[in-house]
């Protein structure tokens, strides 16, 4: 079929949706669990609450069939430039991978490049860990001060948070993203100069907010230590190795970021150091571990079989059929509560365009709106609408099986309420005569991702595969997912409006900005 007649087929499903009760498809499909239930590495996905029937899935197979969505995964491993508007490879895949596997990008081996960055950041975050990096005055950094935003921000304050079990013992680490000095300030309250390692994280090391707390951490250790302290007290991740020397930064302490992996795609690189070094030895690498092997499920598995590719279609479906313009990611973990937004940045900067990549106007959309909370605090804000609200939201629920914190009673109360949640979603309630607000409508999609433990290993397999997700949603709409020319205008204008600020004029702005940069320009 063509793509083409595969829309409207689906559209043509889609108006009949309203009928399908996802309580009867389980009666009226007798393997639906077994279809639409896979076991992932790292990870068990049940999509049987989404509303899909066996003509819905079948069509939306067709279309990735039709769009060519194997081969587009294939394409991106092969290195070739599958981000179009940049001319770049999305090597993501390469950084994680084992290192006996061969990587490309745009014809030029970079495996060798990838081993040897790996072998220096393992070699100096193995150094922090062990005590053997001193500073000016010879005791060892116990205290790591990460500044970056957006990519090189979210993905390590996730791990941090996440990942907490495994931290190494006396080893601290502390972030500044916000271009408020609160958040630089606050990172730097209560450290100690001459134990604190400072690691910049911007790839053309100009990036304003970045640079902006970068020199108030300079300025707090040349303070206190001394005009030689960057030198040993301050780390880069960046490829302006001029720019770096000019901070004060030694050569030796900055590692290489490469243009063909994007931010929001780079916590597997140098952009992890500080995770590195702050978690027990071989934990990072259990990590890649993770994503190495969710990366093997995707590129191997055929779609009907495949997580995160089928799980892109099911969302494809969500957004551009049954028109749900929103999703939620719902943790029940609390140290995953920084999780959705994490994804937000993933899934939003993404996909949230409206050109394809040839330029042309896009006719479906690749990204809903993101939001989430961990549960069971999210039962106690959003989910009221959720289940009673106009418009139907598909939450992704995420759990665990083990009770990592030695706790049975919590640790089944939490899974009992996830359980609870998808299962009132679907099913709703009658409402009494006397009581018609108690009327829940049910019929509501969702999906259930299980784990067995907060590990390394599966914490990698998730960020995975919401990554290959994100890409499947992005092909099968025809946009180019790796760039992000919505931020750079902003940036842009940003710097112009800085400008009038810092002068007080106001020649060339509209009347609104005009006004209030008068108003904030006033004594």
């Amino acid at each position: 079929m063509s793509e083409k007649t595969i829309i409207n087929t689906l559209s043509e499903l889609a108006a009949t949706s309203s009928s399908l009760s996802l309580i009867r498809l389980f009666d009226d499909e007798p393997q639906r669990l077994e279809r639409l239930s896979i076991q992932a590495p790292g990870l068990y996905a049940d999509f049987s609450k989404q509303k899909v029937d066996e003509k819905t899935l079948d069509a939306l197979l067709a279309y990735a069939e039709a769009q060519n969505l194997g081969e587009f995964f294939d394409a991106m491993r092969a290195g070739e430039a599958v981000n179009t508007t940049e001319h770049r490879a999305a090597q993501h895949m390469a950084l994680r991978a084992p290192e006996d596997e061969n990587f490309q990008a745009l014809g030029t081996n970079i495996s060798n490049t990838i081993a040897k960055e790996r072998a220096r950041l393992r070699a100096f975050a193995n150094d922090i860990r062990g005590g053997k990096r001193q500073g000016v005055t010879g005791r060892a950094l116990r205290t790591l001060v990460h500044i970056g935003i957006g990519g090189s921000d979210l993905g390590p304050r996730l791990l941090m948070q996440a990942l907490k079990r495994y931290h190494a013992p006396g080893m601290d680490v502390r972030f500044a993203a916000n271009l408020d000095a609160a958040d630089i300030n606050d990172a730097l309250s209560g450290c100690d100069p001459e134990t604190t390692l400072v690691i910049v994280v911007s790839k053309s090391f100009s990036t304003a907010e970045t640079l902006a707390n970068a020199r108030v951490a300079r300025a707090w250790l040349v303070q206190h230590l001394g005009e030689d302290a960057p030198t040993l007290h301050m780390a880069a991740v960046s490829t302006n190795l001029a720019a770096t020397a000019d901070f004060g930064i030694q050569d030796e302490n900055v590692f290489a970021m490469h243009d063909w992996v994007g931010g929001r795609y780079s916590l597997w690189s140098s952009v992890g150091l500080s995770v590195m070094a702050t978690l027990k030895e071989d934990a990072f690498e259990d990590m890649l571990a993770g994503a190495a092997a969710m990366d093997d499920h995707a590129l191997n598995t055929p779609v009907a079989q495949n997580a995160p590719l089928l799980s892109g279609l099911i969302q494809f479906w969500n957004r551009n059929f049954l028109n749900m313009k929103a999703r939620a990611i719902v943790p029940y973990a609390a140290r995953l509560s920084l999780l959705p937004a994490y994804l937000q940045q993933l899934i939003m900067e993404s996909n949230g365009k409206s050109v394809r990549a040839d330029g042309t106007p896009a006719d479906l959309v690749a990204s809903p709106v993101i939001f989430g909370a961990e549960g069971t605090n999210a039962q106690h804000a959003f989910f009221q609408q959720l289940h009673q609200g106009p418009d139907p939201v598909p939450v992704d629920f995420i759990g665990f099986t083990q009770d990592q914190e030695h706790n049975p009673g919590h640790h089944r109360g939490v899974l009992a309420n996830m359980l609870a949640q998808a299962r009132a979603l679907m099913s709703g309630a009658p409402a009494p005569k006397e009581a018609p607000y108690k009327h829940f409508p049910g019929n509501r999609p969702s999906t259930i991702l299980l784990m067995d433990a907060l590990s390394p290993f599966s914490l990698g397999a998730l960020l995975a595969f919401y990554e290959h997700e994100t890409v499947a949603q992005a092909v099968l709409c025809g946009i180019n997912p790796f760039d992000q020319w919505g931020v750079e205008l902003g940036k842009h204008v940003a710097v112009e409006v800085l400008s009038h600020l810092e002068k007080s004029t106001t020649q060339g702005m509209d009347p609104s900005t005009a006004a209030l940069i008068e108003r904030i320009a006033k004594p």
